[in-house]
């Protein structure tokens, strides 16, 4: 079939136009992926300090057809403390938040829900902390994990684990800057 007049240009408009959305799609999710952890580690220093209350969870999420955990920690600012992508939900992977420990210095309080893997974590690296599990106590991080994935939901480029750690790390980022958790600007001298 021959496409003539008007028809014709409007399909190969459309045609030039979604191809030239795809290519300017591909250059910021190239971008995305080569700042974000430059933009996480140079505002490091500015961000404010983490509560003493810590909420740690995992959601899941699908990657390429099999299932990966995301383990994240939340203070009851809601501030993420850290997040992490593993492909198992196991001891070593709930132990992803020994380098907020480090980071960080220890909780007075951390809240999870029964997971083994998180119970066995906590007990090992900080066993002198009180550990909640109690029912609904961990609703700030769950309700939390909701914006998440409604920001992975429409993404349909995350084939790679690194890809989608990456992504998730700068989600992570973009929402304690959106809550003010950073102190940007501060001591800086006008125009």
């Amino acid at each position: 079939m021959i496409l003539q007049g008007p028809v014709a240009l409007s399909a190969a408009w459309r045609g030039r136009h979604e191809a030239r959305a795809q290519i300017i799609d591909g250059r910021n999710f190239r971008w995305v992926q080569r700042f974000t952890p430059l933009l996480v580690e140079a505002d490091r220093p500015c961000r404010q300090s983490v509560g003493g209350r810590w909420f740690v969870d995992e959601t899941y999420m699908k990657l390429l057809g099999s299932w990966r955990y995301v383990y994240r920690a939340v203070d009851q600012y809601g501030q993420v403390i850290d997040v992490f992508l593993s492909k198992k939900r196991d001891l070593r992977a709930a132990a992803f938040f020994a380098n907020a420990i480090r980071s960080h210095g220890e909780p007075a309080e951390v809240t999870t829900d029964r997971a083994d893997a998180l119970v066995r974590a906590i007990a090992e690296l900080l066993p002198v902390v009180p550990h909640a599990t109690r029912q609904y106590a961990n609703n700030r991080v769950e309700a939390d994990h909701g914006r998440l994935k409604a920001s992975l939901r429409p993404m349909r480029d995350l084939k790679r684990h690194p890809t989608a750690s990456v992504i998730i790390e700068g989600h992570a980022f973009m929402q304690n800057l959106r809550r003010g958790h950073y102190e940007l600007g501060v001591g800086a001298l006008p125009g």
